[in-house]
């Protein structure tokens, strides 16, 4: 029977994904695991086994150079063993895998049950982070733009070397000024506490999800060529290879949207919960003696921005949802400002915005200077009683809320807290507010637009890499500049943007 030429090119292609998976599965199959074994890498750290450097003689064998180009020189018995450094490649390949390296000459900084658990952790989280422990000496140059460029997944980088620590990520999944305050926040920690510090920081910021690479087929163990081929061959033969890919990018930021929804949702239930004991409290009757109709209308619309909260939370479905919410509670407790003030006679009240410190406080009555931990000072709007405790030199009530490390101010919280801050304080006073904080600095990159919205509150589209996808080399080299040690800033010893330069 004669070939129609349909059936030669889907041949043609087949062929084609063969020998391009086959190419691939080569050095993942001859990819030395180390003394941890498969239970590490089963928990997503790798090993590389190493050997001290050696003096090879001119008449020595000549040294294997495997795909993951590792050189390797013959060892006793015919084993390679490698003959220097740890290389990127080899590194990039573990963290491909997996989401911890430990080079063996840096073992003892990071014991394998603290990297397991380590590993267990940002897995757990979902999260592209990327944790590798190298020896003192390893080199520097360009290791954040090479480990990038190698790796080829979009996320955040973070490297203890020797007692150094620091980290870059794409800009899609923390800006800079929050990698830079996340490395300064562990600085002087050991080796432990500083990447479990920072990985539960990072974690509760960062966006993106896990890279598909640490799932599925080959991790934690190997996987056979013909596995490979027939798997790519019904991909091919189905044409939905690529649909695939956008319905799973599709799937993921929904599932990060609900995510964050849920988080704001308890502290959204909270400001509805204290704006309803506060017209419990209210000791006004529309008939009573005094009342007018305005008292009475001040008193209607406080009543349906109540109901409005209630019912636009429960209508919720993302994030940039509830920002609808808390602008409503926003309407309410001023409507309650100026009925109190014609009930006592006073001039009514100009709209400010409310307290920053705590929304719940209700208006603002003027602007104060706060200058918050490490950053600078600025005008906020307070309520009166946080204007005397900072006239006072005390601090003020500041709304915190859960986060995975404990109790934190709003907007040291992460970048869900936007559209629930949007709502109360809209997108033009909020920036000036935020300036320097992490919440403030995360709103003004594509990640809180890929995740939370293009503006202070309002959600938009991004089109970009999001983290945990495979870039490859196409990332900013601006987000992984700068010197190691520099905490996110600088050149690392050449090249610019998000991964360029050296330690």
């Amino acid at each position: 029977m004669k070939v129609v030429a349909p059936t030669r090119v889907l041949l043609r292609t087949l062929l084609t994904l063969a020998a391009a998976v086959v190419a691939v599965a080569v050095p993942a199959s001859v990819a030395a695991v180390g003394p941890a074994g498969a239970g590490t890498e089963a928990a997503g750290i790798t090993r590389t086994v190493t050997a001290p450097v050696v003096n090879v003689p001119s008449n020595a064998p000549v040294v294997n150079v495997l795909p993951d180009g590792v050189p390797r020189v013959p060892a006793p018995g015919g084993v390679p063993r490698v003959a220097a450094a740890t290389s990127v490649s080899a590194i990039a390949e573990a963290l491909r895998k997996g989401p911890v390296y430990v080079d063996p000459a840096a073992s003892a900084q990071l014991p394998p049950a603290d990297a397991a658990a380590l590993a267990r952790r940002i897995k757990d989280a979902g999260k592209p982070l990327f944790i590798a422990v190298l020896p003192a000496n390893y080199p520097t140059r360009n290791l954040f733009t090479e480990l990038r460029t190698a790796t080829g997944i979009t996320g955040a980088y973070a490297v203890r070397l020797g007692d150094r620590f620091d980290a870059r990520a794409d800009s899609s999944v923390l800006p800079r000024t929050a990698v830079s305050n996340l490395v300064t926040s562990v600085q002087g920690e050991s080796a432990r506490t500083q990447l479990t510090d920072f990985t539960n920081r990072a974690l509760a910021n960062m966006g993106g999800s896990a890279p598909s690479t640490w799932g599925g087929p080959g991790h934690g163990g190997t996987v056979s060529n013909t596995a490979l081929i027939t798997a790519g061959a019904v991909l091919v033969a189905g044409g939905v290879g690529a649909y695939a890919l956008v319905r799973r990018g599709r799937s993921r930021r929904e599932a990060e949207q609900r995510a964050a929804l849920e988080k704001l949702r308890v502290v959204v239930d909270e400001d509805i919960t204290a704006f309803g004991e506060e017209l419990d409290r209210l000791d006004f009757h529309p008939a009573e003696a005094g009342a007018d109709d305005a008292m009475r209308a001040d008193y209607e619309r406080a009543l349906d921005a109540y109901e409005q909260a209630k019912q636009y939370m429960a209508d919720a479905r993302r994030p940039e949802d509830v920002r609808a919410v808390t602008q409503a509670l926003e309407d309410g407790r001023f409507s309650l400002a100026q009925l109190a003030a014609r009930r006592e006679g006073r001039p009514l009240p100009e709209r400010r915005p409310p307290c920053f410190f705590d929304p719940r406080h209700g208006p603002s009555v003027t602007d104060a200077t706060w200058t918050p931990p490490g950053g600078s000072s600025r005008q906020v709007p307070v309520c009166a009683a946080d204007q005397a405790r900072l006239a006072d030199g005390r601090d003020p009530h500041v709304r915190e809320v859960d986060t995975d490390w404990g109790r934190r101010p709003y907007w040291d919280a992460g970048p869900a807290y936007g559209p629930w801050a949007g709502g109360y304080f809209g997108g033009g006073l909020l920036p000036g507010l935020l300036v320097g904080t992490l919440l403030g600095s995360m709103m003004a990159t594509p990640s809180y637009a890929a995740g939370y919205g293009t503006g202070y509150g309002d959600f938009g589209a991004y089109d970009g890499y999001q983290g945990g996808d495979l870039s490859g080399a196409d990332f900013d080299p601006g987000d992984f500049s700068g010197g190691f040690g520099d905490g996110g800033g600088g050149d690392f010893g050449g090249g610019g943007g998000d991964f360029g330069g050296g330690f």
